[in-house]
This record gives C-alpha cells, sequence and structure tokens, in this order.
C-alpha cells in the first residue's frame, strides 16, 4: 500500500510539474501575440481617432489586414499547445463591409482582451518562473552582493542575516507554488477569448464541414474494407495454406506409419514445421489488427520497441501522460511502423527520429530522418494507406519532403476515447 500510495503521489507531482511546464509556455508564447495586439490596438485607435481627417480611412485596411494575420497566427499557435480553434471564413478586409461583419467585430473584441488582460498574463508566465529561480537562489550568493542590494524580486528588503536570506528562499517558493498552482488556469484565461471570438460562430456555412466529414466517413469504409481484404489475404495465402499442409502430412503420416515408421517420422517433423510457421503467421496478423504490445507497454513502450527494430539508428521521444483510445494508439503504431519501414527501404537515411506528444485532447506524431527527400503519396510507399487510417480517425497529416531531404511526417489525431 506504502508503494502504491508512493508511486502515486510522485505521478501526482510529475503531472503537476509537466502541466506547469506547458502552462508557462502557453503564457510566455501569448505574450508575443499580445504584444502585436496591443500594436494593432494602438494602430485602430490611431485610425478611429484620425478617421474624420481622412488619415484614419486611409490606415483601416491595414489595420484590419494586421488585425485579421494577427488573429490567424493566434489560431495557428493555439492549434499548436493542442487548443483546436475552428476558423471562419475569410473576413473582408474594406471598411464598410467589415463594421458590418461579424467575424471582425469577433477579432476586434478578442484583440483588446488579448492585448490587455492577455498581455498581463503573459509577463506573469515570464516573470514568475524568473522570480521564482531569483528568491529560490538567493541564500547561495547573496554574499556575493552589495550591503544595500535589495534582498527580494519584488523590491523589498535587504539581506544582513543568513535568516534574511532564507526569508527571500521562502518568497522564492511562493512564487513557484503560485506557478504550479494557477498556471494552467492562466493559461486557460488567456486562451478563453481566443477560443471563444477567434473560432467560426453560429451563422458560419458549415456545407465545407459536412462535405469534409461525408469524405472522413466514406475514407474510414475504405480503410476498414481494406484492412479486411488485408487480413483475408494473409489468412487465406498464409495461415490457411500452411493448416492444409499439415492435414495433408498429418494423414499421409498415419498411413505410412505401420509399414515406412521412419517415413512417417520425417513427415511428422514436416508437419510440425508447417504447424509451427502457421501460428507465426497468424501471430502476425492479430498483431497487425490491434497489436499486443500496445497492451502491454502502452504507446510509448511500443513505439520504443519498432525504433529498437528500425534498420536506421532511431531515437524516440515520447510525451504520452495517458491512454488514448485503442484506435489512435493503433493507428498511431502503424503510421510509425509503415514510416520507419519506408525510412529503412527508400530514403537512404543514417538517423530518424520519432516524437510523439498527447496535449490538449490531441495526439501528435512526428517522424523525420536524414535521408535523401523526394517522398512521394504516388510510388507505392504505403503513405496512401496511412493518410487513409488518419482520416478515418478525423485525423490530419502532412508530408515534408523536398528533393534533397529531410523529410518530416507529422500526424495529428484526437485522442479521445
Amino acid at each position: 500500500m506504502t508503494v502504491v500510495e508512493g508511486t502515486s503521489v510522485r505521478e501526482t507531482a510529475v503531472r503537476t510539474l509537466r502541466a506547469a511546464r506547458a502552462a508557462t509556455g502557453q503564457l510566455v508564447g501569448g505574450l508575443g501575440t499580445a504584444f502585436q495586439a496591443l500594436g494593432v490596438l494602438l494602430m485602430a485607435a490611431v485610425a478611429a481617432v484620425t478617421a474624420p481627417a481622412g488619415v484614419g480611412l486611409l490606415l483601416a485596411p491595414l489595420v484590419l489586414r494586421a488585425l485579421h494575420s494577427l488573429a490567424r497566427r493566434e489560431r495557428e499557435r493555439l492549434a499548436r499547445r493542442g487548443v483546436d480553434i475552428v476558423p471562419p471564413d475569410p473576413p473582408p478586409v474594406r471598411l464598410r463591409s467589415a463594421l458590418a461583419d461579424p467575424t471582425t467585430r469577433r477579432e476586434l473584441g478578442w484583440l483588446m482582451r488579448h492585448g490587455t488582460l492577455g498581455l498581463l498574463l503573459g509577463l506573469l508566465g515570464l516573470l514568475l518562473p524568473l522570480c521564482a529561480v531569483r528568491d529560490g537562489t538567493f541564500p547561495l550568493w547573496w554574499r556575493l552582493v552589495p550591503e544595500d542590494a535589495t534582498t527580494t524580486s519584488i523590491g523589498v528588503g535587504t539581506a544582513h542575516t543568513w535568516l534574511d536570506a532564507v526569508a527571500a528562499l521562502l518568497l522564492g517558493v511562493g512564487w513557484a507554488a503560485i506557478l504550479l498552482g494557477l498556471g494552467p488556469g492562466m493559461a486557460r484565461l488567456q486562451a478563453a477569448p481566443a477560443r471563444r471570438l477567434l473560432a467560426a460562430g453560429p451563422d458560419t456555412d458549415l456545407s465545407l464541414r459536412v462535405a469534409e466529414l461525408t469524405a472522413t466517413r466514406a475514407a474510414a469504409l475504405d480503410a476498414h474494407a481494406t484492412e479486411l481484404r488485408r487480413i483475408e489475404r494473409s489468412l487465406h495465402d498464409g495461415a490457411q495454406n500452411r493448416l492444409v499442409s499439415v492435414t495433408v502430412l498429418l494423414g499421409a503420416a498415419r498411413r505410412m506409419a505401420a509399414r515406412d515408421p521412419a517415413g512417417a517420422d520425417e513427415l511428422l517433423e514436416r508437419a510440425q514445421s508447417a504447424a509451427e510457421q502457421a501460428l507465426a503467421e497468424l501471430r502476425s496478423v492479430a498483431r497487425g489488427i490491434l497489436p499486443p504490445v500496445l497492451a502491454d507497454r502502452g504507446l510509448a513502450g511500443a513505439l520504443s520497441g519498432l525504433a529498437a527494430d528500425c534498420g536506421v539508428p532511431c531515437r524516440v521521444e515520447a510525451d504520452v501522460p495517458e491512454r488514448c483510445a485503442a484506435a489512435v494508439e493503433a493507428t498511431a503504431y502503424f503510421v510509425v511502423a509503415e514510416a520507419l519501414t519506408n525510412v529503412a527501404k527508400h530514403s537512404g537515411a543514417g538517423r530518424a527520429s520519432v516524437t510523439v506528444r498527447a496535449r490538449g485532447g490531441r495526439l501528435r506524431l512526428l517522424v523525420e530522418d536524414d535521408g535523401r527527400g523526394g517522398a512521394d503519396e504516388d510510388g507505392g510507399s504505403g503513405l496512401t494507406g496511412i493518410r487513409r487510417r488518419v482520416a478515418a480517425l478525423d485525423g490530419t497529416l502532412r508530408l515534408t519532403s523536398p528533393p534533397g531531404g529531410p523529410t518530416a511526417l507529422e500526424v495529428d489525431l484526437p485522442c479521445g476515447g
């Protein structure tokens, strides 16, 4: 019981640290777009003030283009952090049309919030870790500072004794506690205006999304039918033929047992060998349906096994704190297995890497190699099968493989149950 409780405490601490690290990265990343939002907000204010003189009318298209561009970058930034925002239709850049456009009004609302509250939260995300490190390590170097130097990061107090230095240490622990406890909430608060105001509104035409889902459903059915044909072919051409051979050999051995025992033994050995091969092929088919290693070792362990068997030196970096749905893990395993097979057979690479991370309900895979590049879906490399499997789960695939390399295969999958 003590071991279980200790493990649970350790896992909780690791999850808390990872959440705080991710939140800090998101807050600091939002700080960059918040400064830009403040700049665009000032440009909009100048345009509004100078509109009666005609200058603002000339600035308006520039302000609108900057607003739409910044909103697009914010959606992309949050998507990299696992916050998916369905983009609206492209908004207008002409002033008269923009004034009546609901998307532009929502983007302006986001701009005001992100350029003020988002900026403040981003500054806190940047300063809290610095203050925690500065005050937390103060007892290590407090004797090196001038006698009248401020003890703490907030400009209060002067250290004259070890007790004063320890007080600064406690303040550093407080900063760290605030970051660990409130950091994820601050990151969600910073992203909330974007999730609410930068997404497609209820009046958006959903016909494209319906068409996309229809195509995805067709791809899922096609991938399912292809997988059934593969399994049927494997069973018919492999295990079934082996088992027929076993039956024939056993019958012949039974007939020869009385008159030629030595020949019967030879046939039995051949039958045993054929049975073992049939069993191996059945296991291979079963692994293709749902690899048992996923249930035994999880996705990270399964991918490490694939990397170890790869013909090219391969490094795996996995950050998957919780299990995903079985279908998602099986698809991720298939994607990496097929990609590493392509790397070993076709790329001429000297090394490869696999990165997998689960964030915000999404599982992201990145398979890279330093080979010759030029990967083509129409070249029989299995990329079409990968794309169909990914599309069947409403995921996305992006391949970057210029001639001369390197090659990067990025896959994004929903990680829900």
